[in-house]
């Protein structure tokens, strides 16, 4: 199991100085993390990871409101293998003749993705599971409507805050889902009051385990009360630990 970093949780540290902040986020011990909206700082994003020896799996990025083509070629010169839309608000997803169109809107992109030999996917927040279409959650919904080369990435804590057992919704939404967000807290959308992983209310190894297809875990926090270096390096130490424990047990 590998796991990477958002690094939206870093962005103030970014703004200020990004080649220090990526050399922070490796002196700690992530070798990947996740850009986002990679398209301006490519170039020097791209120096500062080479320069560490990170890599970066995924990427996030507007796809269904920016240039696609700037996209898929930032991400191609960064090596992001998966371009993932990371946001669509509440309103997109009350109806189902919105959500048809959303999911047109994302078969397309990958259309064009797959022309520079990359994947595309969505990130979901909260509101796609407090929403129902015919019996299911939105989200579940907007999967059925997606082509077979689609991925999800599932913020399992946002799923949660949406009234979902992280752990059922993903047995549910199967080999869809490669990458997962990893975070914890007391599932309420007070975002500074985000914890570490391990010390909220998220069975953090649960959701993992039930991501049977998951190829990349992603920390993040959307905002954090304390130090968020020391918050990133708590999270990984707990994922590794426990991640070693149960292969030793296995």
């Amino acid at each position: 199991m590998s796991y990477s970093l958002q690094l939206y949780t870093l962005r103030n540290a970014i703004a200020e100085d990004l080649p220090g902040t990526i050399k922070k986020v490796a002196e700690i011990g992530y070798t990947q993390v996740e850009p986002y909206n990679f398209v301006a700082t490519a170039k020097e994003l791209g120096a500062a990871l080479k320069e560490n020896g990170i890599t970066a799996p995924t990427g996030h990025a507007p796809l269904m409101s920016q240039d696609q083509d700037e996209i898929f070629a930032a991400a191609k010169e960064l090596g992001i293998a998966t371009v993932i839309d990371p946001f669509l608000p509440a309103e997109h997803w009350q109806k189902a003749e919105d959500i048809q169109a959303t999911a047109a809107k994302l078969n397309a992109a990958a259309k064009k993705g797959a022309e520079y030999g990359i994947r595309v996917g969505y990130h979901n927040h909260a509101w796609e599971l407090e929403s129902t279409i015919e019996g299911r959650t939105a989200l579940e919904y907007f999967e059925s409507l997606l082509d077979p080369e689609l991925v999800l990435e599932v913020d399992t804590y946002w799923a949660a805050v949406g009234g979902q057992d992280p752990v059922e919704l993903l047995a549910r939404l199967g080999d869809r889902v490669k990458f997962i967000h990893i975070k914890d807290g007391p599932l309420n959308k007070d975002n500074k009051a985000q914890q570490p992983a391990g010390k909220g209310s998220v069975p953090v190894m649960d959701v993992i385990a039930a991501a049977k297809s998951l190829e990349v875990g992603v920390v993040e926090f959307d905002d954090y009360a304390g130090d968020i270096f020391e918050g990133i390096a708590q999270s990984l130490a707990f994922l590794e630990n426990n991640t070693a424990a149960e292969g030793a047990n296995a």
